[in-house]
C-alpha cells in the first residue's frame, strides 16, 4: 500500500534547507496585514507576500502570490486579499513576506524518490525554458562535491552558468552548495520524499531558492 503523504509549509521547507546552507531571500511569516506591513518596512520594499500554511502546496495556480509590492498600502491590500481567500480546506494559514529577489537566469532543483534507483538530486534549466530544453541532471544521493561539479558539467545549455547578458557567471561553488545541501536534507530524514525548488534566481551569480516545498510520509 502506498504511503500516505503530506507537504511542508513554504515557511518550514525553506526552514530546512537554510539550514543546510542553501541561500534562501529574506523573508518573515506573519499573522495579518500589520504585521505584513511592518515586515515589509523591515525587510526593504520591494517585496512578495504569499498565502502560507502545510495544505497550500499551489499557491501560484490559485492566485495566492503577490510580487513587487512596492509601499505599505499595496502590501496591506494584498495580506488582506490573501487571508479573505483562504478555504477552510487550507487549515491554518499566515502570511509569507518576503523581500523580492530578481534576476534574468532561473534554475530548478529539488529532490526526488525513484521506486529503483532512490533519492536522486536534480538541477535543471529553469524559467520560461524549462518546458523548451528540458535540460535536467540528476545524481544519487548521498552527494559529494565532485558529483555535484560533474552534474553543472553535464548540463547540455552549461554556457547558461556563465556571464549572461550583463550578469556574472553564476557561483559555481555556490551551486554547488545548493546540490549538496539538497542532498544533506534527504539523508538527515528518512521521512523525506521530495524536495521542488522552483525557482532557483540567480541574482548577482548567487542561486537563490525564493519557492520551496518539501513533501514527507506522513
Amino acid at each position: 500500500m502506498p504511503a500516505t503523504t503530506s507537504t511542508l509549509s513554504e515557511w518550514e521547507s525553506k526552514r530546512r534547507l537554510a539550514a543546510a546552507g542553501i541561500p534562501v531571500a529574506p523573508e518573515q511569516l506573519c499573522a495579518d496585514p500589520a504585521a505584513a506591513v511592518a515586515a515589509a518596512a523591515e525587510l526593504g520594499l520591494p517585496v512578495a507576500v504569499k498565502l502560507c500554511g502545510p495544505a497550500i502546496a499551489h499557491k501560484t495556480e490559485r492566485g495566492l502570490v503577490r510580487l513587487g509590492l512596492r509601499d505599505a498600502e499595496a502590501v496591506r491590500a494584498a495580506a488582506g486579499e490573501l487571508l479573505a481567500a483562504a478555504r477552510p480546506a487550507d487549515g491554518p494559514v499566515e502570511l509569507l513576506v518576503a523581500r523580492m529577489v530578481t534576476g534574468k537566469r532561473e534554475l530548478i532543483a529539488g529532490c526526488a524518490t525513484d521506486p529503483t534507483f532512490g533519492r536522486c538530486v536534480m538541477l535543471g534549466i529553469g524559467g520560461i525554458f524549462a518546458e523548451i530544453l528540458a535540460d535536467v541532471v540528476f545524481r544519487l544521493v548521498p552527494l559529494s562535491r565532485t558529483d555535484a561539479e560533474e552534474m553543472l558539467d553535464e548540463l547540455t545549455y552549461r554556457a547558461w552558468l556563465g556571464p549572461f547578458r550583463g550578469e556574472p557567471a553564476i557561483d559555481r561553488e555556490r551551486l554547488v552548495d545548493v546540490l549538496v545541501g539538497l542532498s544533506k536534507v534527504a539523508e538527515e530524514d528518512p521521512q523525506l520524499r521530495s524536495i521542488d525548488v522552483n525557482p532557483l534566481i540567480v541574482a548577482d551569480g548567487v542561486p537563490i531558492a525564493v519557492d520551496a516545498l518539501i513533501e514527507v510520509e506522513a
